[in-house]
């Protein structure tokens, strides 16, 4: 049986934007601190998980395994421009095959973005790190969630049965924290892995197009 780890990895504005109207993260949601704790959580990682826009643009992106949320393939694929990825339409093949193919069995993965992709783990979370920053806010902006800004980002995940743990500061002056919601069962198993692929798929040309890159660099 094959079974992972799945964290959520996302920095928020206090209105739960991930991006700006214009689908770009500004440069006052970039935090030194965050993007310190984001580079080694995906160091760590042993697969990533990102719409097509969604990719974290730093110096080791190159050299991790991902896969990437398409439906310009039937199921699953290599990526021609990138040896390290694997192409994945969920209408077509489920999560585990795309771990097969991307040749991962085991360990962490980290869900990037956007918030489409960041809403189809919603109920497979392990863990989902939430980066805040409450002195920016980002109005008319891309949220992390669909449900956002009816719901705040911290009241989706409770829905979804996960609950949070202890907060970390990453940048004192600014108040920004990250905070583990977490889920009280063990690792996910992806034998039945049910992502609601249908729903999802009609949605596929806007992955990542929502999500900024969390690029610090």
């Amino acid at each position: 049986m094959t079974v992972f780890k799945i964290d959520g990895y996302v920095i928020v504005s206090a209105d739960g934007m991930l991006a700006d109207t214009s689908h770009v993260m500004p440069e006052t949601l970039k935090f030194e601190g965050d993007k310190q704790f984001f580079t080694a959580a995906l160091d760590s990682a042993e697969l990533i998980v990102h719409g097509r826009h969604s990719e974290e643009g730093q110096p080791n992106s190159p050299h991790r395994k991902r896969i990437i949320l398409t439906r310009k393939v039937a199921g699953t694929a290599h990526d021609p421009s990138n040896p390290k990825a694997t192409l994945w339409n969920p209408a077509g093949a489920s999560f585990e095959a795309a771990c097969d193919h991307a040749g991962i069995h085991s360990g962490t993965i980290a869900i990037i973005g956007g918030p489409n992709v960041f809403d189809m783990f919603l109920d497979r979370y392990d863990t989902f790190w939430l980066s805040e920053a409450p002195k920016v806010r980002l109005p008319g902006g891309e949220p992390v969630f669909l449900g956002v800004p009816r719901l705040t980002p911290r009241q989706i995940l409770a829905q979804h049965g996960l609950k949070p743990g202890e907060s970390q500061i990453l940048d004192e002056t600014n108040g920004v924290t990250v905070t583990p919601w977490r889920r009280a069962e063990g690792p996910q198993s992806l034998a039945n892995f049910g992502i609601g692929a249908l729903d999802v798929v009609g949605r596929l040309d806007g992955l990542g197009h929502s999500a900024a890159p969390r690029d610090h660099e």
